[in-house]
């Protein structure tokens, strides 16, 4: 019996599940070809969507023949994935049941948070921890804030609240003991303890995954990393146990929230750092994609079905936050990009309040039932809807390569009369115009807070949209905040996916030192910055990945004394001395408040390091329209802006040619977005099949 030759795995693709769509973008290694997949989404069900994209590339690639008889993934060599599950399980509160062991008296600290308010002006608010105080247990122990031992861990009492846990159908726990990061003694015994009775691995040292100062947001990264290890370690699992029965045998590596990968089983420690993974791969991608058109300042602007997450590069650098919280109380400090989001995508819904205003989101109609016009039962008309009565989108071009056929524009156009032209006195198109300046309104103040409220000015920077609804706001955006340039780029509708491909794997650790720069021990800090090299390193070596080369970030978190709010300052990790620490100081808090203040005391808070493992990158120019192409537009397309009806041009986006021009009003179509150039701009296509989008001369 004749068997065929393996084959060759030689396939990098990544993977953005969306709520609407799952979006794959596909490299060959062997030649440099790409092309993107697309196929809907399976709510509730990721894992079924992604391997339906699976499919859908193993059929893209007939010239292995011996493919089928091994599996539909057998040509795959590496899978990168971004996930919003994580993401999806907090905002949506479906997280395992979790319990916490703490320190007596410190039951609470996740429920008191930092007092704040979710509305800033008013009294009313409210605020459910993940965890209940009923399973909040406490022990005996206590270590000094200065790391020494006070109390012994009593550890029958640790096991006895174990099992009281167990009993109480806990799926997964959260060590959590005050002071740990000083001195990590008695919680280390106490883990000890738990894992040996707990009977699966979900169980979370608060230690282990954030040994950093700052009681309430260590406590909340450990609790919302226990209550989603169940949560993502059974999708990752069967995730990829469906691709080895399919004939995996390459890497599955997982987007983290600082714009790396890491390893499925890294991800499965922490998933708590897939928080935000999709749109932060999505800036990565960006960032690579302007930095390659000469356009190292840009400001990002995803809008999906519910949201619009805009981000800023400086220098060719995305911006890196502490902690983020993805929503009112759920607080995860862990390096992150810095992404502003707000609801403002294409299922957006627009209403009128009771007091007569016109309101778009947060409230979305997302992919299920969708717009009106998709024709799924939705009545309450959204920002696609309009687009639609306005003719930005043509109703009668197949959505998503072929998920609808045709959008209904009666339905919507009654929508919209119905629920906002009637109750504000005005025609329908009039109304249709009055959502989507709302919405553009909304999407250009969350560009000013990225900017203009951090102390960039965007007129300096180009305006980078993507995302299925991007496209179509581009012009309006820079009308809006004054940006120069829009840059579109080749397939908006799966930068997430081509930023999976692009990212770089990454590891960050901290440790807190909190002492003064006059006392700190340098010597220490060097064996420190040594240890936490050596563990981010071996979790480069565990995932199996191939690296061009390997980079280290290192910082302070650095204050005044007295100061609550502390400043990142890069360091030089050849050059650590007392002066060279406080110039990069003084240089840094000057850059951000205009001045230093002499004379007072400067204290070290944490140590913080990342290691990047560079992975081989592909040439954009793969993106790049081939051959001649044609200018020749395919018809006029009727389109309602600024109170009258305009004859756009309309053209298929992917088939203009390198240095292609396009004068405005015009509409350019493809598979993946609509771009609407308005009246008085003009688009050119770059080398890299990006769409220069800037105001024509007048």
């Amino acid at each position: 019996m004749s068997t065929q030759p393996p084959v060759t795995p030689h396939l990098v693709v990544g993977v953005d599940v969306g709520g609407t769509f799952t979006d794959l973008f596909v490299l060959d290694e062997r030649d440099g070809s790409a092309r993107i997949v697309k196929v809907p989404s399976t709510r509730g069900e990721e894992a079924r969507g992604f391997m339906n994209g699976v499919v859908r590339v193993s059929e893209g690639n007939g010239s292995d023949a011996n493919a089928a008889s091994q599996g539909v993934a057998a040509t795959l060599a590496t899978i990168v994935h971004g996930t919003t599950v994580g993401t999806n399980a907090l905002l949506e509160r479906k997280v395992a049941r979790t319990g916490i062991i703490t320190t007596r008296g410190f039951r609470d600290v996740l429920e008191m948070r930092r007092r704040d308010r979710p509305q800033t002006w008013g009294l009313r608010g409210s605020f459910t921890p993940v965890v209940s105080r009923d399973l909040r247990l406490e022990v005996d122990e206590r270590v000094l804030a200065d790391g020494s031992l006070h109390t012994a861990v009593d550890l029958a009492q640790v096991r006895a609240q174990t099992q009281a846990l167990l009993d109480a159908g806990c799926e997964a726990v959260c060590v959590f003991f005050i002071n740990a990061y000083a001195n990590p003694i008695n919680e280390q015994q106490a883990v000890a303890a738990v894992r040996a009775m707990w009977p699966n691995p979900y169980v979370t040292s608060a230690s282990e995954v954030l040994p950093e100062i700052r009681e309430f947001e260590r406590c909340s990264t450990a609790t919302l990393n226990a209550a989603l290890q169940p949560v993502v370690g059974s999708y990752l699992a069967k995730l990829e146990d469906d691709l080895r029965s399919q004939g995996f045998r390459g890497e599955l590596l997982i987007v983290q929230s600082n714009g790396g990968v890491m390893s499925r089983e890294t991800a499965c420690d922490v998933p708590v750092r897939t928080a935000l993974s999709g749109p932060a791969a999505g800036v990565i991608a960006c960032a690579a994609v302007a930095r390659a058109s000469g356009y190292p300042n840009v400001i990002t602007g995803d809008m999906g079905g519910t949201s619009f997450d805009v981000s800023l590069v400086a220098e060719g650098e995305a911006a890196l936050a502490a902690q983020t919280s993805i929503e009112f109380g759920l607080v995860v400090r862990s390096p992150m990009i810095q992404i502003e989001t707000i609801g403002a995508g294409g299922g957006s819904i627009a209403s009128v309040d009771a007091s007569g205003m016109l309101q778009v989101g947060p409230e979305s109609a997302g992919s299920i039932p969708g717009p009106v016009c998709y024709g799924r039962g939705n009545t309450r008309p959204t920002v696609t809807d309009a687009n639609v009565v306005l003719g930005r989108i043509a109703a009668d071009r197949p959505l998503g390569g072929g998920l609808l056929q045709a959008l209904d524009a009666k339905a919507a156009e009654q929508a919209i009369q119905t629920h906002v032209a009637t109750p504000l006195g005005l025609d329908v198109l009039a109304a249709a115009e009055a959502i989507l300046t709302v919405a553009n309104a909304k999407m250009a103040g969350a560009i000013r807070v990225v900017s203009i409220e951090r102390g960039h000015d965007p007129r300096q920077f180009a305006y980078m949209p993507f995302g299925g609804g991007g496209a179509l706001h581009v012009c309006a955006m820079m009308r809006e905040v004054g940006v120069t340039t829009g840059i579109v780029p080749r397939y908006p509708g799966v930068t997430s996916a081509l930023g999976c491909v692009m990212a770089d794997m990454r590891h960050d650790a901290v440790q807190t030192l909190n002492k003064s720069l006059n006392e700190l021990d340098l010597a220490q800090l060097k064996t420190r910055l040594a240890s936490l090299a050596e563990a981010c390193q071996k979790r480069l070596d565990s995932a199996g990945v191939r690296f061009e080369r390997v980079q280290e970030v290192v910082a302070l978190d650095m204050l005044y004394m007295g100061q609550t709010h502390t400043l990142q300052v890069p360091l030089n990790a050849d050059d650590i001395s007392r002066d060279s620490i406080q110039a990069a100081f003084e240089k840094a808090y000057a850059a951000s408040f205009g001045r230093v203040l002499s004379g007072m005391v400067i204290r070290v808070m944490n140590l913080r390091y990342a290691r990047i493992g560079v992975r081989p990158k592909f040439d954009l120019a793969v993106l790049a329209p081939q051959g001649k192409g044609s200018t020749a537009p395919l018809g006029v397309q009727r389109v309602y802006h600024t109170g009258q009806w305009w004859d756009a041009q309309r053209y298929a986006r992917l088939d203009l040619p390198v240095a292609a021009q396009v004068a405005g009003p015009a509409i350019l179509e493809q598979a993946d977005t609509t771009v609407w150039l308005e009246p008085g701009f003009s688009a050119r296509v770059d080398t890299l099949g990006n769409l220069l989008v800037e105001r024509s001369a007048s």
